[in-house]
């Protein structure tokens, strides 16, 4: 799973450490530790190190807990979590599907910094009700502290941080479309990306006292992952607003179940440019009833092929691998994706076959679309 390492299960979630993570494990570790040294000398050489090693791991545990905030409002809308991992900008919760409205997707949203503010004050509430004092004390304050900076950092109104997806269940609802809400909170994360490059590298220029070499990885990080998020979002959008009828192939392999198999093969095998393997058979109102594939011709002897018909030698379809005209693409290419398949044929909700759907054709339709609208007539 791209070089992350399972750790195991939590609450039935499987769950996971990217190797960066060890990096910040260890930074963690030796800075804080560090400062402990520091601050608290008589604790000697080793006990500081364990500590901040300690205070590393719960840092950890408030991200967990974060995302396992947004986890259990999104099982709790019937959506499958279908992994937890931790990385080195913190966590992600890789979800099935995205919510069914944008008051879900909200809440789904809202559920990992609400998890971080409610630790800040937990954290907060034991050192100012407990008479802990010295490293513990230290430690409780680092963790109320990162908390809320977690909490307040994902609010930021840019994918893929938490206060993006807010603001994409906001668009979603304004729009009653998904797909705008997330170009648009994509191109917020990516806007807001491009400040955290600039005040990072002059930070590491020495120009400006604001930002640091973090700031400039976090840039980074958000220009990436909004812009993908965006582009996957202005693809589905597209996609959404065409029908699988739309993308039919205009030479489809379509035969009449009429045909001698001598007309068959004179007519679309020999000679043909095509090369298609596989046809799909209908009778004479046009619809599907089976399909028949060129390599069956050989079970049959040529000299019998003017005598036998091709509805002879095909092969029923299940109307399980069929798809109904007005499916959209979007719906068209999870199906085709789930069912591991290439193509499939296209019927109308009559029955009659409009001709086959194919991942290719899709492809150019996608790319005609695009290339419409970036030299528009």
């Amino acid at each position: 799973m791209n070089g992350n390492i399972r750790i195991g299960n939590l609450f039935g979630i499987p769950f996971y450490v990217n190797p960066s993570w060890f990096l910040v494990l260890a930074l963690v570790t030796f800075s804080y530790g560090g400062a402990l040294a520091s601050q608290f000398p008589a604790m000697g050489l080793i006990f500081p190190w364990i500590l901040g090693l300690v205070a590393a791991l719960l840092l950890f545990a408030s991200v967990l807990a974060h995302e396992l905030g947004h986890s259990f409002v999104a099982i709790r809308q019937g959506i499958e979590v279908k992994s937890i991992t931790l990385f080195l900008f913190g966590g992600l919760a890789s979800l099935e599907r995205e919510s069914k409205t944008p008051g879900e997707a909200f809440w789904v949203a809202i559920a990992g910094p609400a998890v971080s503010l409610l630790l800040f004050a937990l954290f907060n509430a034991v050192a100012l009700t407990t008479p802990v004092t010295g490293p513990v004390a230290a430690i409780l304050g680092l963790l109320a502290s990162i908390n809320l900076m977690l909490a307040l950092f994902n609010l930021i109104p840019g994918l893929p941080l938490d206060g993006g997806n807010i603001l994409k269940s906001l668009v979603w609802k304004i729009t009653g479309n998904p797909y705008k809400g997330v170009i648009f909170a994509g191109r917020v994360g990516q806007a807001l990306g491009w400040i955290a490059v600039l005040l990072g590298g002059l930070s590491i220029l020495g120009i400006s006292n604001i930002g640091s070499f973090w700031t400039l990885l976090i840039g980074f990080f958000l220009i990436q992952n909004a812009g993908t998020a965006a582009q996957s979002a202005s693809i589905q959008d597209t996609l959404s607003h065409y029908t699988a009828a739309d993308a039919v192939n205009p030479n489809s392999p379509i035969v009449s179940a009429e045909l001698s198999l001598r007309e068959f093969a004179n007519e679309y095998i020999i000679g043909s440019k095509t090369q298609w393997r596989k046809f799909l058979v209908t009778d004479e109102a046009g619809y599907l009833i089976g399909s028949i594939a060129v390599d069956d011709l050989k079970l049959i002897s040529t000299s019998e092929w003017p005598n036998t018909q091709v509805k002879d030698l095909m092969k029923t379809v299940e109307s399980t691998t069929t798809i109904k005209s007005n499916v959209t693409l979007l719906e068209a290419i999870a199906i085709l994706e789930d069912r591991e398949l290439s193509e499939l044929p296209v019927i109308n909700d009559n029955g009659v076959l409009v001709g086959l759907l194919e991942k290719g054709e899709i492809v150019r339709k996608l790319q005609k679309q695009k290339s419409t609208q970036t030299n528009p007539a």
